[in-house]
């Protein structure tokens, strides 16, 4: 309960602070009201069931001309597969009601100052990078994963000096403390430098850091990124991340590549989406300490089609493919705005494998029940989870 008290005294704070500041406070966000149902492969459920409310709250305030605060504290009540998975995450400020749980948590908060051709930010935020629109290696601080494409972007405690030499030019400097908070001595902190150029139908970033080593070590990890994107009638994107640790030897397993297109039809009512991935098993994208959303195997492609009823309504099939160990989950998605505001978002997946097909025991990644040295919540007493079948039905209001 003291956790939960620490977010609500911040948002307090910074709320009533306005008028003393000269800055006047603007509240915005999303509510999701989510319901889903699974298939359970292995020792999961046959049948289960989750129930979400899930409220992002976004705030913001200035400080006189050049300066302003930000932030966004996340709210759950949560009960079913969700509970479940909550319970095993255990996170901060954890409440076990009578028919559900819940908790808050606090998504950014960070300031920024603005100056003539620059800008400075410090806190709780993201630092994106690159411009991939599928896997996008060199996201590296925040790996997204295409299975989970509603998943909210973690933040970093960091800082970031943008400086703006000319038009559609940009040169940043960040820094983020290590991925592990107690750690004292600067061990695995990190700090880059970004350069960014625009023109009119291309764009390019190229991205440098280095990783302080760790206790016990002597070398630091470096990290060499690029990312392309251009628009010549097809819209062509190139992302890729080199990570270089010489301690551990990393070779071509450093490296995380992917490249894709996309292209529209009818006016733009159809749109074609394709990316491929390489992922060397010590690269951004790979599974590993850190990486919660990583992939094990070296070879994948997203294919997905999207059509555009109306400007409320479109509907989208996709196929993330695991080409090493031949597995598939298919996904389609269903977008509808009710009225302005309010909008029905409908995922289903239903994960594909050999196993499942032959039932000859090759079990791959994205297949129902995945190689048991793949299986995050495998138990002591062998347990295996997965799913057959996954669904989830929401309905999300913008305020």
């Amino acid at each position: 309960m003291r956790k939960i008290s620490l977010v609500f005294l911040i948002v307090f704070f910074v709320t009533n602070s306005g008028s003393h500041l000269g800055a006047q406070m603007t509240i915005s966000g999303i509510f999701d009201s989510t319901v889903s149902v699974n298939a359970g492969a292995g020792d999961s459920p046959g049948f289960s069931y989750g129930i979400e409310e899930f409220a992002n709250i976004r705030f913001q305030t200035r400080i006189r001309e050049r300066g302003r605060i930000l932030g966004a504290v996340n709210l759950y009540a949560v009960a079913g597969d969700y509970a479940a998975a909550a319970r095993a995450n255990n996170p901060s400020g954890f409440i076990d009601a009578e028919n559900y749980v819940a908790w808050i948590e606090l998504e950014r908060l960070h300031f920024r100052v603005n100056f003539e051709a620059a800008d400075f930010d410090g806190g709780l935020m993201r630092i994106p990078f690159g411009f991939g629109q599928v896997w996008r290696p060199t996201d590296f601080l925040n790996p997204r994963n295409p299975l989970k494409p509603d998943a909210r972007p973690r933040a970093v405690l960091g800082s970031t000096l943008a400086w703006y030499p000319g038009d559609e030019f940009k040169m940043l400097a960040f820094c983020a403390a290590p991925r592990n908070p107690y750690s004292q001595d600067g061990g695995g902190g990190l700090a880059g430098l970004a350069i960014d150029r625009h023109w009119g139908r291309a764009s390019i970033q190229t991205l440098y850091s280095f990783e302080a080593p760790m206790r016990g070590s002597m070398q630091g990890i470096h990290r060499f990124g690029f990312s392309l994107k251009a628009d010549v009638k097809v819209g062509f994107v190139v992302d890729a991340l080199y990570v270089y640790n010489h301690e551990n030897g990393t070779g071509l397993d450093g490296l995380s590549f992917s490249a894709g297109f996309d292209y529209s039809f009818f006016r733009g009512k159809l749109i074609v989406l394709a990316e491929y991935l390489y992922n060397g098993s010590a690269s951004s994208t790979a599974r590993g300490e850190g990486n919660i959303f990583g992939f094990s195997n070296e070879h994948y492609l997203y294919t997905g089609v999207t059509w555009r009823f109306s400007d409320f309504t479109n509907a989208n099939i996709a196929l993330v493919s695991g080409l090493s160990d031949i597995s598939f989950t298919p996904m389609l998605g269903f977008n509808h705005e009710l009225f302005q505001g309010a909008t029905l978002m409908i995922l289903a997946q239903v994960p594909i494998d050999r196993d499942l097909i032959s039932g000859n025991g090759k079990r791959g990644e994205l297949g129902p029940l995945p190689p048991d040295k793949l299986q995050p919540l495998l138990q002591e007493d062998g347990q295996r989870f997965g799913s057959y079948f996954f669904c989830t039905v929401r309905l999300r209001l913008r305020f």
